[in-house]
């Protein structure tokens, strides 16, 4: 089995993927390793390979590609999305790809846990750290768990931010088949009451509280920070960098290599762009930039693609006209 490949193209993302309901297939071979999962659009079907398919070569990329196309063709698929992590090996595939949005992020950010904690600590910003030093100061405590009923607070956190944002959320099904999988683990910033007179002015939360809460997924030496949402009537209190922060510390306790912060806004970017604001703040705990190749779509049947897009567009137009 090949080995370094990312969470989204394992066994173990194929066993969330079947219990949600979806069609998927798995193949790993000495050069490559591909898990697909089967959507279904107008005129049949295409398969899609999330951060995927995993090569290390061209050689590699060119048996994944020959693989997956036979899967394809045996599944009545039109296309293949696509998002390979090593853009230089996939580059001759890419060539005869259409770029498409970006499903996963291109960009992420990541924090190296194999430094020691003292290091680790000294990346951080400074606000970041004497966040991470005085959280319980502040009466707000982290806690653990893998029960699906303590789901409830981050998806109504989720909600309310939808409609800052206008973006979508995950039913608290899907959330709950996440939950219940080995590799994920949910945090919770927790209030406890406290006789704090400097704050006497501002609303507080009830006791028990949850300020803020967070899935995570540990699967192969790193991991990710996934689904999040805090209580934006209490940004003042620390919860959400104490939660971050102390997510990391327990990664390195358990011996992660990595901390990967998932999406970041591209290099550059302006400040009106979406992600400009928790991309600063990620950034802010120290670590690196991760880049991938990106969304492609392989098109086995130019046809039924075209009509596709056409249908994509029409449909674009249509929720602007009505969600206006």
């Amino acid at each position: 089995m090949v080995k370094g490949h990312s969470l989204l193209q394992s066994e173990a993302w194929q066993k969330l993927q079947t219990a949600i309901g979806e069609e998927t297939f798995f193949e790993s071979k000495k050069d490559y390793q591909f898990l697909a999962i089967k959507k279904s659009v107008p005129g049949g079907s295409y398969l899609y390979v999330p951060y995927g398919p995993y090569f290390e070569s061209k050689e590699g990329a060119k048996s994944a590609r020959e693989a997956l196309e036979a899967l394809a063709q045996s599944q009545g698929a039109y296309f293949i999305r696509i998002e390979p992590q090593d853009a230089e090996s996939a580059s001759e595939w890419l060539k005869s790809c259409i770029k498409s949005k970006d499903l996963n992020p291109a960009e992420t950010w990541r924090l190296d846990l194999t430094a020691s904690e003292d290091e680790i600590l000294k990346n951080f910003s400074h606000t970041n750290r004497n966040l991470y030093r005085n959280y319980m100061k502040k009466g707000v405590e982290i806690k653990t768990s893998k029960n699906s009923d303590d789901l409830d607070a981050l998806i109504d956190m989720q909600k309310e931010l939808a409609k800052i944002k206008k973006i979508g959320t995950f039913s608290k099904d899907y959330l709950a088949a996440e939950l219940e999988q080995p590799f994920a683990i949910l945090y919770s910033a927790v209030y406890h009451q406290k006789d704090d007179q400097s704050e006497s002015k501002r609303e507080k939360p009830q006791d028990g509280a949850i300020l803020a809460a967070s899935l995570f997924f540990d699967y192969d030496g790193v991991r990710y920070y996934m689904q999040s949402a805090a209580d934006e009537r209490f940004k003042y209190y620390p919860a959400t960098p104490a939660l971050l922060s102390t997510a990391i510390f327990d990664a390195k306790t358990k011996g992660l290599k990595y901390f990967d912060f998932w999406g970041i806004a591209p290099e550059g970017a302006s400040h009106d762009h979406p992600w400009y604001g928790f991309t600063e703040f990620k950034k802010s705990f120290g670590g690196f930039e991760v880049k991938y190749a990106g969304t492609y779509d392989y098109v086995l049947d130019q046809k039924k693609y075209k009509k596709y897009q056409l249908l994509r567009k029409i449909n674009r137009i249509k929720r602007k006209i009505f969600n206006r």
